[in-house]
């Protein structure tokens, strides 16, 4: 079983779309029975009294337009036993990651890193909470998911 964490500030926006599209993914490759994949913030700000908020209306519409769904997922915040719990904890913008190395005590495993990492174009996946661009968002998200997927499918000795 391999285990993915995406993580982003709040987890409203950007860490659960790529939970979502990359769920479907492996569905869509016959491997979701082998992947589990989950999302977290950095911050507390979208949970009050243990609760956290859905995902924001307007992210759940940028997945719904894909056929796609995230109902019933509320925030929730990292842990630092996440990082024993999942090989890969992966951050939508530099700030998560530097957020992740002090919330987890550093990085001696190697299993940080950023979801355009995976891509020819590494670098943030834009906030769209303060852009409005949930279209971009989701388009960066997509191709990070896809390239994760070719080194998840490697490890899995799978073909694309």
């Amino acid at each position: 079983m391999i285990r993915i964490l995406f993580v982003c500030h709040g987890n409203i926006c950007r860490s659960p779309m790529a939970e979502c599209i990359f769920r479907d993914m492996a569905e869509k490759r016959g491997i979701a029975h082998r992947i589990t994949v989950a999302s977290c913030a950095t911050s507390t700000e979208e949970i009050f009294r243990g609760v956290g908020n859905p995902v924001y209306p307007p992210a759940e519409a940028e997945l719904n337009r894909h056929g796609l769904t995230m109902r019933g997922k509320r925030a929730v915040q990292l842990k630092t036993s996440d990082y024993h719990a999942y090989d890969y904890l992966i951050g939508m913008d530099r700030r998560n990651l530097t957020n992740m190395h002090r919330m987890l005590g550093g990085d001696p495993d190697g299993k940080l890193s950023l979801l355009m990492d995976y891509t020819n174009r590494p670098g943030d996946v834009a906030d769209p909470w303060y852009s409005d661009r949930f279209d971009i968002a989701f388009r960066d998200i997509y191709e990070g998911c896809e390239g994760l997927m070719k080194v998840i499918l490697a490890r899995l000795g799978e073909e694309l």
